[in-house]
This record gives C-alpha cells, sequence and structure tokens, in this order.
C-alpha cells in the first residue's frame, strides 16, 4: 500500500502476539520500521508478553542490577542491551507490552507529545478499571501514588519513525523487580493493575481499552488484524509466539 504524498492514512494495523522473544520482537520490530518508512504499511502497533528478561536502554542500566548472577541465572533471566531510550526494566509474562511503529512526520515531530500521549492512553486505561494514574513531575511513565505501574521507552528512528514503547503491569510478578532499581529509580516503587485490584486481570480486556484509547490520543483508525498476515508483509515467517491462558 504505497502512500501518495499529502494523503497519509490514518490507519494503525494492530497485531497481537501473545509470549514472544525479545530478540524475535526486535527484529520484527525493525522489519515494519523498514516497511512504514517505504510506505508499504501504515502505521502499526504490536501488543505482546516478553519471557522474563532485564533491558538495559541507551543509559546503560547493569549498574542497578541488584541480584548476583547466580540468581539471574538460576532464575533464567537474561540481559539484553538494547537501542531504546531509558535505564533497566523488567519485562515478563503477565506485562503488556505496546510496540507503536508510527510515522511522527505527520504528527508533529513532537518527542515530548509523543512521550505524553503514550501516557495519556495508559492514564485512560487505568480509568476503565478504576485505577487511577497519573504522570510524575520528573520521571516518564505512569505512576500510581508512588508506585509506577508502566514503563516508558522509546527511540525515534530516521525519519521520526518510532520503536519501542511502554510496558504496562497487569498481572506480572513484581518480585523480579527487587532484582534492580528500576529505571534506575531507587526512591519510588513498582506496582501493578492486579496488586492495585485484588485480583488479576484478562490481558485481553486490557488489551481491549488500550486500543481503543490509543486510537483516541493519536486520532488512528485501529484495525486488528490477523498474527499470519505479518508474514506478508515483513518477514519470511510467522513470529513463533505463545498464547498464555488468561484467567
Amino acid at each position: 500500500m504505497k502512500e501518495q504524498p499529502g494523503s497519509e492514512s490514518s490507519l494503525c494495523w494492530a497485531y497481537s502476539l501473545g509470549v514472544i522473544g525479545y530478540d524475535e520482537a526486535l527484529q520484527l520490530q525493525d522489519k515494519l520500521l523498514q516497511e512504514r518508512l517505504a510506505g508499504n504499511v501504515p502505521d502499526v502497533i504490536l501488543l505482546l508478553q516478553h519471557y522474563p528478561l532485564l533491558t538495559t536502554g541507551v543509559d546503560e542500566g547493569e549498574q542497578n542490577i541488584i541480584a548476583s548472577k547466580h540468581t539471574l541465572a538460576n532464575e533464567g533471566i537474561e540481559i539484553f542491551h538494547t537501542d531504546r531510550g531509558g535505564n533497566i526494566t523488567y519485562h515478563g509474562p503477565g506485562q503488556l507490552v505496546g510496540y507503536p511503529i508510527l510515522k511522527l512526520e505527520t504528527k508533529g515531530k513532537d518527542v515530548h507529545q509523543y512521550v505524553r500521549n503514550l501516557e495519556e492512553v495508559i492514564i485512560r486505561t487505568l480509568s476503565d478499571f478504576s485505577i487511577r494514574g497519573h504522570r510524575h513531575p520528573k520521571y516518564p511513565g505512569v505512576w500510581v501514588r508512588q508506585e509506577k505501574v508502566c514503563a516508558l521507552g522509546i527511540r525515534i528512528a530516521r525519519h521520526w519513525c518510532t520503536k519501542h514503547g511502554f510496558a504496562l503491569n497487569v498481572n506480572n510478578d513484581l518480585k523480579y523487580f527487587s532484582y534492580i532499581h528500576p529505571c534506575g529509580i531507587t526512591e519510588m516503587g513498582v506496582t501493578s493493575m492486579s496488586q492495585l485490584l485484588g485480583h488479576d486481570l484478562r490481558i485481553e480486556d486490557v488489551i481491549s481499552s488500550t486500543l481503543r484509547h490509543f486510537s483516541q490520543v493519536f486520532n488512528l483508525t485501529i484495525q486488528e488484524r490477523p498474527l499470519e498476515q505479518l508474514g506478508n508483509y515483513c518477514v519470511a515467517e510467522t513470529p513463533t509466539v505463545v498464547k498464555t491462558k488468561t484467567p
């Protein structure tokens, strides 16, 4: 779908990938980014979960690992150095990760506004579940009182195309955040939607809410697409994913 100059589509394809390896998700982002820059696909958002790992950003982050290498090895937690902004964080099943591949050339070329928009999406999503989230004056992300519920880590590639995104704690095990100083912050805590509500949530319900607000905040028409169609546009084979069981 080649785009015509001056006729940027407001369409955004959405794919729910289940649980996927970090390497695989990163390769998929890069391929979609190239397809987006070439005008072969519209804006895209990937919604997924990762197997347990720690990721560091361009600001490093290994200095904020508290747990020993032995502990991490016993838990099967790898460390992955990536090209997003920010410091260190944890990813694992039960955490909803969103990777928007958006062309900001048509959305103002404003990185700070992009971050605020992502935060707004999450704040509205939390509100759907009776959770009052807010921004912090010093740290990016979304907070509930003095605890972070959603981390942000983005990269703006060439021609103002985005990759990486947000990680919203839904049902994930928070003990793993005790292995690090999350995002390099020592004076604040970490929470999850399930901890705040006292029960687990269906990831599908959180995805549905997130997509609705993503559509509204970014003024995009969301089209949810079957996973197998990814292979038609940017990868030789469909990503290997494992669908999680929902409560």
